[in-house]
């Protein structure tokens, strides 16, 4: 038997697992634009082949998503890990639209799956600094499964391969490595009745989890738009065509939402949500101006101030629930959460690629910005109030 590894190796493995699957579903955004030209599909079908990997993520979070806290961690871990490498062995063969929806809508799942347990189990290892490397891992692994994937199209060969060679490496041996972890939770009974599609969301966690959706549907919006169809944008906007852009772009929004979360990581959950909703609408209207403008720079500078309202909004929203959880509550209360999130991940850019057919992808742009510095300003408006009334009871 293999012998148990020490907390601190627990954790580093769990976040290095965590970061690769966000990684893993980052690195076709910089392919986008190699799949159009050589496939020959539009921006429609773009936002299509994007959102049945949300749909499918969804699909799994309502119906694996708290299976783990019935047959354990580990197990659930290696399932979802195995069903990735099949996806990147798809994602290796791709040469039709067919292969690479399948290859998304099995990543999805995949990853939906190993959102909810992975993010429980991190929770089960260290409560402390558990929230903050939930937030912290998913963010670090856009970024450099965009800026890798951009990177490696732009300089390396075999451009729409390379990458997910790296990572099917990588999850191979995550999969070997997952049975040295220690369970951190028993078995219980329940397994099948959990498959049924539902939220589990315990009661003391209820009024948190929906005070915190305005803020966090505008931070996982924007997510969605920066994954989809902002490579498409910034060529539409500016006339460039590097294939760096796209992941570039990811990376700086999830980059600076990790500086953010780490920066802020001692301070109250409801101070840094009200920051980060003010940020959020700041770095929108920014991108705003950038796409009116076509300055390309100016699309780099937005998209930070956009980033630290993305990653303080997302690490705000989680704080404000996980500790009102009980460790057999933990992934069922997470893959709510994450249900909730990848909705507003997908279902407003999949409106966006079908308006883009209507209205073009520019005014498209406009009208997905002003909604969600609508969304960010409401969410610091309900933020506000809140506080006055807690204020008010005290006094």
């Amino acid at each position: 038997m293999p012998s148990v590894i020490s907390q601190r190796s627990s954790l580093a493995f769990l976040v290095i697992t965590l970061l690769t699957f966000l990684a893993a579903s980052s690195a076709p955004t910089p392919l986008y634009q190699v799949y159009q030209d050589s496939l020959h599909f539009s921006a429609a079908m773009l936002t299509v082949i994007f959102g049945v990997y949300a749909v499918s993520l969804l699909a799994a979070l309502l119906t694996v998503g708290s299976l783990s806290d019935h047959l354990g961690r580990k197990p659930v871990i290696f399932v979802a890990l195995s069903l990735n490498i099949v996806a990147m062995l798809l994602f290796i063969n791709a040469d039709s639209i067919g292969h690479l929806i399948a290859a998304r809508a099995l990543q999805g799942f995949a990853t939906g799956m190993a959102t909810a347990v992975l993010s429980a189990t991190l929770l089960d290892t260290d409560r402390l600094r558990g929230p903050m490397l939930n937030s912290l891992a998913p963010l670090l692994g856009m970024a450099s499964g965009g800026l890798g994937s951009g990177l490696l199209v732009e300089y390396a060969p075999r451009p729409t391969q390379l990458i997910y060679f790296t990572l099917l490496g990588l999850m191979v041996l995550q999969a070997l490595y997952v049975w040295r972890l220690s369970e951190t939770v028993s078995r219980i009974p329940g397994a099948l009745k959990s498959l049924a599609p539902t939220l589990h969301v315990p009661e003391r966690a209820r009024r948190a989890l929906w005070l915190a959706m305005p803020l966090n549907v505008a931070v996982w919006a924007l997510g969605g738009f920066i994954s989809s169809l902002a490579p498409s944008l910034v060529r539409a906007a500016t006339g460039s065509t590097s294939h760096l852009i796209g992941g570039g772009l990811v990376a700086v929004v999830t980059l600076s939402g990790a500086a953010m979360i780490y920066s802020l990581r001692e301070r109250p959950a409801d101070k840094v949500m009200r920051l980060s909703a003010a940020l959020l609408a700041m770095g929108v209207a920014l991108l705003l101006v950038a796409v009116q403008s076509g300055l390309l720079w100016l699309f780099f500078v937005a998209s930070v101030i956009a980033g630290l309202g993305f990653g303080g909004g997302f690490m705000g929203s989680v704080r404000s629930i996980v500790g009102l959880a009980l460790p057999h509550e933990r992934a069922g209360l997470m893959s709510a959460f994450y249900v909730l999130s990848y909705l507003a991940f997908c279902v407003p850019a999949l409106l966006a690629g079908y308006l883009c057919h209507v209205f073009g992808l520019i005014a498209t742009s406009d009208g997905y910005g002003v909604v969600l510095i609508v969304l960010a300003l409401s969410a610091l408006v309900g933020l506000l109030l809140q506080d006055s009334v807690r204020g008010k009871a005290a006094a």
